[in-house]
């Protein structure tokens, strides 16, 4: 079976549909700040030194492990360029 025949399958199930919907916001964010990362040929280290953290902080944030505050990823984003703006909808 493939992964997305799996993936299809699994959110069949309202439980399981709402909270892999409560994550994705947190999976995009991760997602999108690996892809500036890269993009902008930083290593962990490089991005953790424009941030002022050590490298641990920013694999446990790309990792998922943690629920980043909106403080350390205004951070995140202005080491990167960026400004980070939350929206409501």
């Amino acid at each position: 079976m493939k992964h997305d025949d799996i993936k299809k399958h699994l959110l069949q199930d309202p439980e399981v549909k709402s909270e892999y919907e409560k994550l994705q916001v947190l999976y995009n964010i991760k997602r999108e700040i690996i892809r500036l990362r890269l993009e902008q040929g930083l290593s962990q280290k490089d991005l953790a030194d424009k941030v002022g953290t050590k490298q641990s902080a920013i694999s446990r944030l790309e990792s998922g492990e943690y629920n980043p505050s909106v403080e350390f990823l205004t951070k995140i984003a202005h080491a990167l360029g960026k400004e980070l703006e939350i929206k409501f909808y």
